[in-house]
């Protein structure tokens, strides 16, 4: 149909072409449909999809090794991992400074947490060492107070390091501070270093900025009347270790040359302490390879140790490898959970379908009568059902008492039914039933009666009617309980915590006990993010071997 005419465009009722006019509206019916599904739709971004994507990005997130340590990771990367021995000066000299800056900020304990997940102690290491860094840093400090007095005071510093032109530098240090604390340290310094101390005290104005950055916006003080930290004078005390910057010192006549010049002059008072033997000194494990292994395969952003250790397995230096077997848990964790939530599937068909059948047949009245019983539990705290199994499954309870009292079990033989996955199936089928029994239900109610009546009068026994005439209609009701009770089955951890013991817990648990507990979000995210992937995948299975269309809730 065309929509002009021989006198040109056809027009709506107030003069716009048909067509604009057909435009608009159906636009503006996009709008309204959008507008309505805009609340469900916001509701599902932030409930579901943002955090399922920020547990995708925490389980490969690794950002805090090299956010903290970015200097001492970059020397690190031409130390050879498979070495026996630990790194050269260079990267104990960057560690220095690393360390220093990361325990003004109380972020030294995070990493040592981090890298403890994959090597035991480490957590230790760094707490204690951040604690005595300053008494290396008095190494430099005592004797360059003694040479130049003046040194002592913080409006020395202030002046003879700021200046014009080393803003680069200045800008440089905040992007390390913002590189282990996001977004914390923007703002005025109050500080602008200058160009020539830049150039000729590289580490000293490298230090100087950390301590002002630092003091100026977390601590907001005034950087020209507050002392530096004693990394700033171990930072000192080795830019005057090079030869050339004991001749730029000379020849300097900027402000407080002359006390820059007399700690030139007395270097022989400096001490020659290098940062090696300082930091075994604090403690010998700086001195194990193993330490440095584990910083070095860690300190990439990103990491894929948080999948493998969820399947077992570690970063090595020639890739990932299995873990000693004494360490391996999560696979069979995971096949646990997985075989478990299939039995309790099982379980919950076999006591379920009779249920479904008697209600789907009794009178509607007394259908639902009883139908309340079974929507009964719901009304009650699934901490009061678990804990009631608990005090009827235990040794001394309920349950064997009356076995012992009736003689079937000796009472120096109870049945032991708690602590174990005899504990959970019992537990967790009881409070999974009614998820089996609804969908059966809905799904018996519509099957007609009269088809086991036709059958019957047609010479079918009882069995045969009900096997080869209702059964068959009532499994999509059956596919639909299945599918809710597994997947209800394999995310629960309060049930399997409190009656499964050593042998009945599932993999939901580690990841609850990773999240609350010893605070590893990376390993439990990896784990959610593998369970997710199980799921899925068993979904798509079902959907190829059975179909997903066959599934019913009634109707």
């Amino acid at each position: 149909m065309s929509d002009t005419t021989s006198s040109g465009p056809m027009l709506a009722a107030d003069g716009t072409p048909l067509k604009t006019s057909l435009a608009r509206a159906l636009r503006r019916q996009k709008i309204r449909a959008l507008a309505l599904i805009a609340p469900l739709l916001i509701f599902v971004v932030v409930t579901f999809i943002i955090p399922i994507a920020t547990m995708l990005f925490r389980s490969v997130e690794n950002q805090i090794v090299s956010g903290t340590l970015p200097e001492a990771t970059y020397e690190l990367q031409e130390w050879d991992a498979n070495s026996t021995e630990a790194p050269e000066e260079e990267v104990f000299q960057a560690l220095f400074f690393d360390l220093f800056r990361a325990a003004e900020a109380k972020e030294h304990t995070k990493l040592g947490t981090r890298l403890n997940y994959e090597m035991t102690g480490t957590s230790s290491l760094f707490r204690t060492s951040g604690r005595n860094l300053d008494d290396i840093g008095e190494e430099w400090q005592d004797p360059i107070e003694d040479i130049a007095p003046a040194l002592k005071d913080g409006e020395t510093w202030y002046a003879m390091l700021s200046g014009t032109g080393g803003e680069a530098l200045l800008e440089s240090r905040r992007d390390l501070w913002n590189g282990m604390v996001p977004d914390e340290f923007n703002g005025d310094v109050g500080l602008t270093l200058s160009a020539d101390m830049v150039e000729m005290l590289p580490l000293t104005a490298a230090a100087y900025a950390d301590w002002a950055i630092f003091e100026a916006l977390e601590e907001e003080r005034d950087v020209s009347k507050r002392d530096p930290w004693e990394a700033v004078y171990a930072a000192l005390g080795l830019d005057l270790r090079n030869p050339e910057t004991v001749a730029a010192v000379n020849a300097y006549t900027g402000p407080h040359a002359e006390d820059l010049q007399l700690v030139a002059a007395n270097l022989d008072q400096m001490p020659d302490l290098m940062f090696r033997d300082a930091f075994a000194g604090l403690d010998e494990d700086w001195l194990d390879p193993e330490v440095w292994k584990t910083i070095k395969i860690y300190s990439p952003d990103y990491t894929s140790g948080y999948f493998l250790n969820s399947v077992d397995m570690e970063k090595g230096t020639d890739g990932a490898q299995m873990r000693p077997e004494n360490q391996q848990i999560y696979i069979k964790l995971f096949i646990r959970t997985l075989w478990m939530s299939l039995v309790i599937t099982g379980s919950c068909i076999l006591l379920g379908y009779p249920v479904a059948w008697i209600l789907a047949n009794l009178p509607l009245r007394t259908a639902n009568v009883l139908m309340i019983l079974v929507l009964l539990p719901f009304w009650t705290s699934l901490l009061v059902r678990t804990s009631a199994w608990k005090v009827l499954l235990q040794q001394q309870g309920v349950i064997n008492e009356i076995l012992v009292w009736l003689g079937f079990v000796d009472d120096a033989n109870r049945l032991i039914l708690m602590n174990n996955a005899t504990g959970t199936v019992i537990a967790m089928t009881h409070i999974l039933l009614p998820f089996m029994i609804l969908p059966l239900y809905s799904v018996m109610k519509t099957i007609p009666p009269s088809y086991l009546r036709a059958a019957k009068s047609l010479g079918a026994t009882n069995w045969t009617a009900f096997w080869r005439v209702y059964f068959p209609q009532s499994v999509p009701g059956i596919g639909a309980g299945s599918i809710l009770v597994f997947i209800l089955a394999i995310g629960y951890y309060i049930t399997p915590e409190i009656v499964g013991g050593t042998d009945g817990v599932f993999i939901s648990n580690r990841i609850a006990y990773h999240i609350s507990s010893s605070l590893n979000w990376g390993l439990a995210a990896a784990l959610g993010t593998i369970l997710l992937a199980v799921v899925l995948l068993l979904y798509w299975l079902y959907d190829r071997i059975v179909g997903i269309d066959n599934v019913k809730l009634g109707g």
